[in-house]
């Protein structure tokens, strides 16, 4: 199988015109018929871009979300989409951050706690929705990103999940089987990319989120081991079916990041014991370590080094890109290797601060050191 070198995290910078037609909907002054024709019209240029630029494997850019956590919506007894439009009404740097670039904010985990009203049942699934109207107008495979089951279970509203569920083992068990069939429903409808979204790893090496678990009573390296086996058994049985990828970062709201920690205390335990194809890390910052543990990383999984930051609009250079692939591969064979963002550029529907020039600017200078290095994309 063809290991593709550049890939993205999935979401883009909004256009202004799309930003606009979300505002309307909400304030009641646009149909939901309108809004999906605006989204429809908006994906349509974006996967062109993104073929135009020379990516192999494109997504709608996440251009139904107001922010990515909504893939798992539509969901009864779990009202994100509800809660998050509330949030987006009531919040106008949801349209246009206001945050200065790169500062450190507060945990979305803490921040956004999502209700659980009762017993957790998937729907409708939005991201098939999402993969069949991309489907439908791309000509290279789409890829689709969802939330995973960790950062489910970190955000939700502990005493509404206490006072349904036995505990949390059962609570994330409903999360892993709403996902599984989630994905399930993707590779039936011939998804053959998709892609967990775990910034809640990074909580087990952030000082301050290892401070809170251990205050509630709760043990760190458990929760590791049971995110993972969570993780893994959303994609049980499914292997060869698609192409997996898992993402990590530290945080990427307008800019901010809100964890830190090397990646070195749980390396041995998460690479070792994750069963996906691919490993799209962040490593744009000293916050993120060394390349070192990249040595636990099993023979077959490809490295996606997100060595290129979405936070501000400074574009990286062909050569300093080499450099760190070089230095990567100190640790593991280069041939194990990939490049990318190291997050996405919009993880809300108001985008990071910089300009959609200097976005495609890092996409060519990506497919460009692929090129390069692999002589491929």
């Amino acid at each position: 199988m063809k290991i593709n070198r550049v890939d993205h995290v999935g979401s883009l910078l909004r256009p202004e015109t799309l930003k606009a037609a979300f505002m309307r909907h909400a304030v009641g002054q646009m149909s939901r018929e309108d809004l999906d024709a605006a989204e429809d019209a908006a994906i349509l240029e974006i996967i062109q871009k993104q073929e135009a630029h020379g990516l192999p494997v494109v997504t709608d850019g996440e251009y139904r979300r107001l922010n990515w956590q909504v893939s798992f919506s539509e969901v009864a007894g779990w009202d994100m989409w509800n809660t998050s439009w509330l949030n987006f009404k009531q919040n106008p740097g949801n349209i246009a951050p206001t945050e200065k670039p790169f500062q450190k904010g507060e945990d979305a985990v803490l921040s956004f706690q999502t209700p659980v009203t009762e017993k957790l049942r998937l729907v409708r699934s939005f991201p098939l929705h999402e993969y069949r109207c991309a489907a439908s107008v791309a000509k290279r495979p789409v890829k689709i990103p969802l939330m995973g089951p960790d950062r489910v279970a970190q955000m939700a509203d502990t005493a509404g999940a206490r006072a349904l569920y036995a505990d949390s083992d059962a609570f994330l068990a409903d999360v892993v089987a709403i996902q599984k069939q989630m994905v399930t429903e993707l590779i039936d409808a011939g998804c053959r990319h998709v892609q967990l979204d775990e910034p809640s790893y990074t909580g087990y090496v952030d000082p301050p989120t290892l401070e809170r678990l251990k205050a509630r009573g709760e043990d760190p390296l458990k929760n590791l081991d049971r995110a993972i086996a969570a993780d893994n058994a959303v994609i049980d049985g499914l292997k060869g079916k698609a192409t997996f990828g898992l993402h990590i970062c530290r945080g990427n709201r307008a800019s901010m990041w809100h964890r830190e920690g090397k990646y070195d205390p749980i390396a041995e335990r998460l690479f070792g014991n994750l069963r996906f194809d691919r490993l799209l890390l962040e490593y744009d910052t000293e916050r993120a370590g060394g390349f070192e543990p990249l040595r636990y990383v099993p023979k077959g999984v490809t490295v996606v080094l997100g060595l290129i930051t979405t936070k501000f609009g400074q574009v990286e250079t062909v050569d300093e890109l080499r450099r760190r692939i070089d230095d990567a591969s100190r640790f593991i064979d280069v041939g194990q290797l990939a490049l990318s963002p190291q997050c996405g550029f919009a993880s809300g529907i108001a985008g990071n601060l910089l300009t959609e020039e200097e976005q495609w600017a890092k996409v060519d200078v990506m497919v460009e050191t692929a090129r390069q290095v692999w002589g491929t994309t």
